[in-house]
This record gives C-alpha cells, structure tokens and sequence, in this order.
C-alpha cells in the first residue's frame, strides 16, 4: 500500500506562527528544500519555525505543524509529483521541467518513507542546521 502524509490542523495555531499555514488535506513533503541556500541566522522568526518544524503543503505552499499518513493511489502520486514539479519551476526557479521532476520524484519518495506507520498516524518533523 502506498502510502503519503496530508497535512492537518487540529487547532489554529498554524495560522499564527508561519507566515502562509498550509490548508488542512493538503498533500505534503519535508519542504526542507525551501531553505537550501538561506542563512538560518537571517530568518524572519516564522521562516524559522517553518525550518524546525514544518511541513509543506504543495498546494498552498503553506505550513503544517502536523501532517497525518494516508492512502495514496499511483494516480494520485503522480498528481503530487506532477504539481511539486510544476510549483518548483514556478516559484523556486527549476532550471527545466526534468530537473524539477526528478526533484518533485525525490521529495515525494522522501515524504513516503516519513509514512511507514499505520495508517492515521500523526507525523511531525524537527530539524536542525549544524555546520
């Protein structure tokens, strides 16, 4: 079984400490990527809870403090690689569509190895930038 997290809220705090909170459902990845090239010392405060503890939903490209694992069909894997790549060649400037999916293909296939659990479980992420 296939397996993808979803983003959930479970009460509005999302809305107060990222400057964009995803929407509840929303398909999500690590977005750890967001940061690659940025100084963490130069984070704004909500960029920097979206480092530490966020997921990306790749609608919005919004932040979730949670995400729940689901059900996935290959079909709709393939809508979450598809439109991953599309936002990456739209707003994070993917030098070409084969880039961007091979990226998309990577980030998803990390998003559902974060998913070996029952289903229903909540996830959460915390992350650290060491030298």
């Amino acid at each position: 079984m296939l397996k993808l997290p979803r983003t959930i809220r479970l009460d509005p705090s999302d809305t107060f400490v990222f400057e964009r909170a995803a929407e509840p459902g929303e398909w999500a990845v690590s977005g750890a990527f967001v940061f690659w090239d940025s100084d963490p010392a130069a984070l704004g405060q909500k960029q920097r809870v979206a480092l530490r503890s966020g997921f990306l939903g790749i609608e919005s490209l919004g932040w979730s403090t949670l995400a729940v694992v689901t059900e996935a069909s290959e079909a709709e894997r393939e809508q979450v690689i598809t439109r991953l790549a599309e936002q990456l060649m739209s707003k994070f400037g993917a030098p070409d569509a084969d880039a961007a999916r091979a990226a998309a293909v990577e980030e998803v296939g990390f998003a559902a190895s974060l998913c070996d659990h029952p289903l229903q479980t909540l996830l959460a992420v915390h992350r650290s930038v060491e030298d």
